[in-house]
This record gives C-alpha cells, sequence and structure tokens, in this order.
C-alpha cells in the first residue's frame, strides 16, 4: 500500500511539474539572443513573443536565453560578428546599426518611400526581405541570415527644441543629431540643416547643451529617453521613414536543426514581427498624451506640406544610387515592393469601401 502511495505522489507531482522544468532535460537547440535595449523596448517585446512561441511550439526541444543589454556585445559591428561567428545565435539591429557591414541596408531609411504602417507592414512581410536576405548572406560568406523585419519605435519624426517646423524651409539653421552613417547625414543636410552625427547615449546631454538643437526620432523613444527635459518640444509628424528592426541569426546554427524546427524558428520571428509592429502603436497614444500633457507642441503636415518634404529629399535617393554599394538594386527592389503593397491595399478599398 505505501509503494502504491509513493508512486501515486511520485506522479502527481511529476504532472505538477511546469513543462518549461520538464523540457530543460530534453533541450536539443539553444538560442542565445541578444538585443542592446530595455524591457521597456519592442525589440523585447518581440524576444518575449519569440521565446515563449519557439520553446512551446517544439515542445522544449529548443530553449531561448535572452540578453537585454550589453552583455554578449556593444555595437552593431561588434554583435553581427559575433552572429557570424556563431557566439551569438539571433540580434536586433538598427539599419544604421548594420549599414557598416550590409550598407544598402540603410534603403530602409530612405525619406518617404513608405506612406502608411499597412504599406510598410506588407512590404516588410514579402520577398522584399528574402532579396534582402540573400543579399546579406552573400555578403557574409553565408553566416549571417536576415530573419525578419519588424519595428523598433514607429516613424522617425523631425523634433526640436527651437520652433514649430511645418516646412523644409523652417529646418534651414538647425543643428540635428543624426546616427553616425552616411544617409541621414545627407537628409538633413537635404533639408537644409546642419547634421552632426553623435550617439545614442549622448543625445539627452547634448539637446540639453545646444550641441545639438533636434533629431529625427519617434515619440516612444523621445519619451522613454525624457528628451523633453532636455528641451525638444517642438515634433512635425512628417513620418519620413519606417523605424525598421533587423532580426538576425546565424546561418549555419539556423540550417543545422531539422526542418521541423527550421520551421518553428520561422513561425516564431513571425509571432515576434506581429508584437513589433503592434507595440509601438499601442505605446505610442501615451507617449503623444504625455508629450501634450508636458507642453509640448505636435504639428501634424497638410498634404501639400508632406509634398515639400518629400520633393526636398529627393536628391538623397540619387545620392543612394550613386553612392552605395548595392544601393540602387535594392531600392529598385523596395520601390516594387512598395508598388505592390499600395496596389493590393487600394484593390482592397475598392471592394470594402462598396
Amino acid at each position: 500500500m505505501l509503494q502504491h502511495l509513493t508512486k501515486i505522489a511520485a506522479t502527481a507531482a511529476l504532472l505538477a511539474t511546469p513543462l518549461a522544468t520538464w523540457a530543460a532535460g530534453h533541450t536539443e537547440y539553444t538560442i542565445r539572443a541578444t538585443a542592446n535595449s530595455n524591457e521597456n523596448d519592442e525589440d523585447y517585446d518581440g524576444l518575449v513573443v519569440f521565446k515563449n512561441y519557439v520553446e512551446a511550439a517544439s515542445n522544449g526541444r529548443i530553449a531561448v536565453e535572452l540578453f537585454i543589454g550589453t552583455q554578449l556585445c556593444a555595437t552593431g559591428a561588434e554583435c553581427l560578428e559575433g552572429v557570424s561567428e556563431g557566439s551569438i545565435d539571433v540580434y536586433i539591429s538598427t539599419s544604421g546599426g548594420a549599414a557598416g557591414i550590409f550598407p544598402y541596408i540603410q534603403v530602409l531609411d530612405l525619406p518617404y518611400l513608405m506612406s502608411s504602417d499597412r504599406v510598410a507592414e506588407a512590404v516588410l512581410s514579402g520577398d522584399f526581405v528574402r532579396t534582402m536576405r540573400d543579399k546579406a548572406l552573400e555578403d557574409s560568406d553565408n553566416t549571417i541570415r536576415l530573419m525578419t523585419i519588424g519595428n523598433t519605435g514607429g516613424w522617425r519624426n523631425f523634433a526640436n527644441t527651437q520652433r514649430r517646423v511645418q516646412t523644409p524651409a523652417d529646418l534651414a539653421g538647425l543643428k540635428l543629431r543624426t546616427v553616425v552613417a552616411d544617409l541621414p547625414v545627407q537628409l538633413v543636410e537635404s533639408m537644409g540643416a546642419s547634421a552632426t552625427p553623435i550617439p545614442w547615449p549622448e543625445l539627452f546631454t547634448s539637446l540639453q547643451t545646444g550641441v545639438v538643437e533636434g533629431t529625427a526620432n519617434g515619440i516612444t523613444d523621445i519619451m522613454g529617453m525624457k528628451f523633453p527635459d532636455a528641451g525638444l518640444q517642438y515634433l512635425t509628424l512628417d513620418g519620413h521613414s519606417y523605424m525598421g528592426a533587423l532580426w538576425w541569426m546565424n546561418n549555419q546554427n539556423f540550417l543545422a536543426m531539422p526542418e521541423d524546427l527550421r520551421r518553428v524558428v520561422v513561425d516564431g520571428f513571425a509571432a515576434l514581427q506581429q508584437a513589433t509592429f503592434a507595440s509601438p502603436k499601442r505605446k505610442s497614444i501615451e507617449a503623444y498624451e504625455a508629450f501634450a500633457a508636458g507642453g509640448g507642441d505636435v504639428y501634424v503636415p497638410t498634404p501639400e506640406e508632406k509634398a515639400a518634404f518629400a520633393a526636398a529629399a529627393e536628391p538623397v535617393q540619387e545620392w543612394f544610387r550613386a553612392n552605395v554599394d548595392g544601393g540602387s538594386e535594392m531600392l529598385d527592389a523596395l520601390i516594387a515592393a512598395v508598388a505592390d503593397a499600395e496596389a493590393e491595399i487600394n484593390a482592397g478599398y475598392a471592394r470594402d469601401l462598396n
């Protein structure tokens, strides 16, 4: 009788054990994923969704370890080197963070090519990403694989400490911070402003001390970094570029998995992408409210003013074609993908509005 009760107790204890605990002893593959951000960022939201999906859908055969911040690497170049070597399995970069290795990635920062979330999300869920993946694999000796492109922070908008900006002429003479990359410098200068490349961690102090007078960021980043406390009070919703988040994976480690687990990982990145598409939309609601409540000025350009911004930025596309290796090919691919997305959306309107 005692032996029977012992067996019952042991069985009950096993059933009460969480799946993750049981699965830990049955893990076949471990994915080490890192994001140089924090737990308030869309990147983290995406990784939590990815980890949960992959571990559950693989029935514990894949474990996902998250490293948030700079535990594994600190810069885009360093992190991508880790992905190439296999010491890091998954890494998320901005286009600026990967531009030193894959310069044509900056096509995502070209202004006024994508007009809405629906267009951007359609483009980044289609063959354009596969074209970019093939190019990156070729240029990295088949070591760095682009898995998906999500969003990090919504849309880039011009913001400054000095005055309301309604037209490109209002940007003339302003000292605007850019990332340390060529294309953003070209954009700022095309507007008649003065470009000042500054690392992200130094931006608050630079705004506060007047080293720069403005920047181009999404509202969640602006509020998350408390830039209004540094004097940033004017925001123009020109939406000149969608803030793409590029998710990279070591190609050899991905291909080493059997096909059923590769499918799980691909589906996991699809779930991650959807989470990063949605997260900035929700977070931006509170961010805009907080910006306005603090005395911030939010200006929405008219269609005519938006067209003037786009016209002023046209030389940036020609610069990109002439100066970025692989730029012309990637820009053509993006323009075609945008046209296809817009056509599909407009066809939907024709059916849904009548």
